[in-house]
């Protein structure tokens, strides 16, 4: 199985990454892309290969007893780098909760509908994710991600992860670091690196970014607005996605885009759709008040 899993991902990871092999530049305190500038621009693939696909922990770092840490939010609301040594012991034992109230940096929903599976343009991206921590809704570990890098970038990785410690009861030191260009809101991509402890990465080894990129959509990294490709650069995202109004079939109030109750919306079982505010107002719907 191990052999199986690392067979795996060296294949999938020479399949994306021809030509892609060039050094990336690293901080030298936490081992984190320095200059996204360096990393290959996207090219079809959600991710590729860094330093050679080997991740960078020191010996201090590897551990044979599950941990977890998170770092602080910036000035800026952004959440930095996330590490955690995966044991059983630190998978959850709960189904996941909600975590419509917490709002990521550079957070916006929208919908394309013809363009992005689920619709939404933006999932809330656990850096660590939940089948390996548990940890839910955490702030200090959910980053404004695309569904393409959640689902085909950094989901792939944190499965083989947690089948890999599921089947040998063995640890994987693993960390993620979002990469934010500037003062953007929103992060280029994520660093993913994991390594297995106890057989020293013969069973888990990676190290690679993965691109925070929605196929067929431009996003401004600054602030989280998006338009599609095709819109001209004075065409505002009005014209490019629908407006998700959600109301409350129990109270007969509906909420708007960044109003207070908006996301928490979303996972209410008396959440009902509508498409503008008259189409709301026309079923005997009333705005919410803030």
């Amino acid at each position: 199985m191990k052999l199986f899993i690392k067979l795996l991902l060296a294949s999938l990871l020479t399949l994306s990454m021809t030509g892609c092999t060039q050094p990336v530049e690293r901080d030298a305190q936490n081992q984190s892309i320095k200059d996204i500038s360096k990393v290959p621009a996207y090219s079809g693939t959600p991710y590729v290969e860094l330093n050679n696909n080997v991740p960078a922990f020191s010996d201090e770092e590897k551990s044979e007893t599950s941990f977890e840490r998170y770092s602080e939010l910036d000035e800026l609301g952004r959440c930095g780098p996330a590490i955690a040594n995966i044991g059983k012991d630190l998978m959850p034992r709960e189904k996941r909760g909600s975590i419509g109230m917490i709002k990521p940096s550079g957070w916006h929903t929208v919908r394309y509908d013809d363009l992005v599976d689920g619709k939404y343009l933006y999932n809330r991206c656990h850096l660590i994710g939940f089948q390996l921590s548990g940890e839910n809704a955490n702030e200090r570990n959910l980053i404004t991600g695309t569904r393409y890098m959640n689902v085909e970038g950094m989901l792939p990785f944190e499965d083989m992860v947690a089948d890999y410690v599921q089947d040998t009861n063995n640890h994987v030191l693993y960390r993620v670091t979002p990469i934010f260009e500037g003062k953007n809101l929103v992060a280029s991509g994520v660093q993913m690196e994991a390594q297995s402890v106890e057989d020293h990465g013969k069973g888990i080894e990676f190290n690679v970014f993965v691109y925070n990129i929605q196929p067929g959509i431009t996003i401004d990294y600054a602030t989280g607005n998006s338009h599609l490709e095709k819109a001209s650069g004075n065409e505002t995202n009005d014209k490019d996605f629908k407006m998700e109004i959600r109301g409350n079939k129990k109270s007969k109030i509906y909420h708007c885009p960044n109003q207070q109750a908006y996301d928490e919306m979303e996972d209410s079982k008396n959440l009902i759709i509508f498409h503008s505010e008259e189409e709301a107002q026309a079923a005997g719907y009333r705005k919410a008040q803030r």
